[in-house]
């Protein structure tokens, strides 16, 4: 887990038989701008020499702070830090790109559960393949020319994703609606892993779950496995990978609370420009006051194994106190 204090950028050419290259590339450091942009100069040099070698990169590098990085360090406001245990790393406050603090642990295991709501693509290509068989059969038995086989076929292919929705729909509500389904894979996984204790968390959109009987490599095999079993939210575990850190959101999100203007500036990647922080202050110190009323997170039930890893302890205390796990207060 890399989330730096500093960053720069720098850009180098290249002119050859009439073409022209350019090549951007971020520098970042926790010391000073002066080593970020060092950094970048030392990047853009290597980035250079690996295309003219005949290697495939891109040209430019994008400036997003945390979804869609592609390994990228965290490029987002560090609001606190906090020193773990000696050897358990640090565990990094920052502030997303919506305006939410987030926790970021480089091996507390944390897994973000969406209620089962999006069509999974077994069932699409399954009503897909119903359908298919059922308008063709139909479309040659009534009228056995080309051109109505063909217009039967279009329908449903056409038709094929709603009645998907419809099957998995029914699906879910035949086994107890995606709530419970949620709940009970978290529970299935219990039953299969006695060893882990976990601590279960509602959210606006699903459930959380914490282990705490030891700490976790964000890109070991054994993370892929639960976050499977689990049923964890697909991006989040991809994005886990990439930056190699586990992460959990701290307060609300915005329109959830009644903010629906943007964080300031947009696409507000920071550091931001001088010029723009007082307006981004502004937009903080209004979403922060009104945060206060709102929980991330209400903790539910802890369930396994019982133990408490020394290292992971100080960081579930962080994380429940600042996100309002036990505080009541509704969540957002």
């Amino acid at each position: 887990m890399i989330v730096p204090q500093f960053w720069a950028g720098a850009r180098t050419q290249h002119k050859a038989n009439g073409k022209q290259i350019t090549v951007r590339r971020f520098g970042w450091s926790n010391a000073s701008e002066a080593d970020a942009q060092t950094h970048a100069e030392v990047r853009v040099q290597e980035a250079l020499q690996r295309l003219l070698s005949g290697e495939k990169l891109l040209r430019r590098e994008r400036k997003v702070p945390y979804n869609g990085a592609e390994g990228m360090p965290i490029r987002e406001e560090i609001v606190e830090r906090h020193a773990a245990a000696e050897g358990a790393g640090e565990t990094i406050i920052t502030r997303n790109a919506y305006g939410a603090r987030c926790l970021n642990t480089p091996n507390v295991f944390f897994a973000d559960i969406d209620y089962e709501t999006a069509t999974g693509c077994g069932f699409v290509f399954t009503a897909l393949f119903l359908l298919l068989a059922a308008a063709a059969g139909f479309a040659i038995t009534v009228r056995p020319k080309a051109s109505w086989v063909m217009l039967a076929i279009v329908l449903a292919v056409v038709l094929s994703p709603f009645f998907g929705i419809f099957l998995q729909s029914a699906w879910i509500r035949a086994r107890g609606g995606a709530k419970s389904a949620a709940n009970a894979a978290i529970k299935a996984f219990s039953r299969n892993h006695p060893t882990w204790n976990l601590r279960i968390y509602e959210t606006p959109a699903g459930y959380r779950v914490l282990a705490t009987h030891q700490t976790f490599a964000p890109q070991s095999a054994e993370v892929a496995a639960a976050f499977k079993a689990l049923g964890t939210d697909a991006i989040y575990a991809q994005m886990c990978i990439k930056q190699n850190c586990f992460r959990a959101r701290l307060t609300a999100k915005p329109w959830r609370i009644g903010i629906y203007e943007n964080l300031r500036p947009r696409p507000g990647v920071w550091p931001v420009q001088p010029q723009y922080l007082p307006a981004r202050e502004a937009w903080v110190r209004d979403y922060e006051a009104k945060a206060k009323a709102f929980a991330a997170c209400k903790f539910v039930e802890k369930i396994g194994s019982g133990v408490l890893h020394a290292d992971v302890a100080a960081t579930v205390e962080l994380h429940d106190a600042l996100c309002g796990a036990n505080s009541g207060l509704p969540i957002a």
